[in-house]
């Protein structure tokens, strides 16, 4: 078992015992979420794949909080910028932009890459290295800039 799916196992525990219902709602779906994976792909998850599946469902209600808010539903907005706040306590700490700007400048120097035609092997370098830790749809920009610049 992956360490990040034991802490949330156990931060389910912990929820039930402290009767805290919002947060064990969030951790039974992360949960079932993965279990999900697991059942579909016939295979134990390793953090790499939980962290991109928690990513995941960080990202799903950041759209959801952003078109309840779009619609006057600042209720539901709320409660799906909560739940985000939940995921985030099983995910690594974020990096900070000059980390990012420095992952970006090795990714680049390593791969030798000159141009667009090279953000393919850029991304696959970072990916791994920066899952759950950074919006990876920023970071692409932030590489397309350097790359074409």
């Amino acid at each position: 078992m992956s360490e990040i799916k034991a802490r949330l196992t156990d931060a389910m525990k912990d929820a039930m015992r402290a009767k805290d219902s919002a947060r064990l709602g969030v951790i039974r779906m992360a949960l079932a979420a993965l279990k999900q994976v697991e059942v579909d792909e016939r295979a134990e998850l390793d953090d790499a794949r939980v962290l991109a599946i928690l990513d995941k469902q960080v990202k799903q209600r950041q759209d959801a909080a952003r078109q309840y808010t779009d619609a006057g539903r600042q209720d539901l907005a709320d409660t799906e910028l909560a739940e985000i706040e939940v995921l985030r306590d099983f995910l690594p700490q974020p990096l900070s932009d000059d980390e990012i700007d420095a992952l970006i400048s090795q990714a680049i120097a390593e791969t030798g890459a000159a141009g667009m035609q090279d953000m393919g092997k850029v991304m696959g370098l970072l990916k791994p290295q920066m899952q759950g830790r950074a919006d990876m749809g920023a970071v692409s920009g932030r590489i397309k800039a350097r790359l074409t610049a």
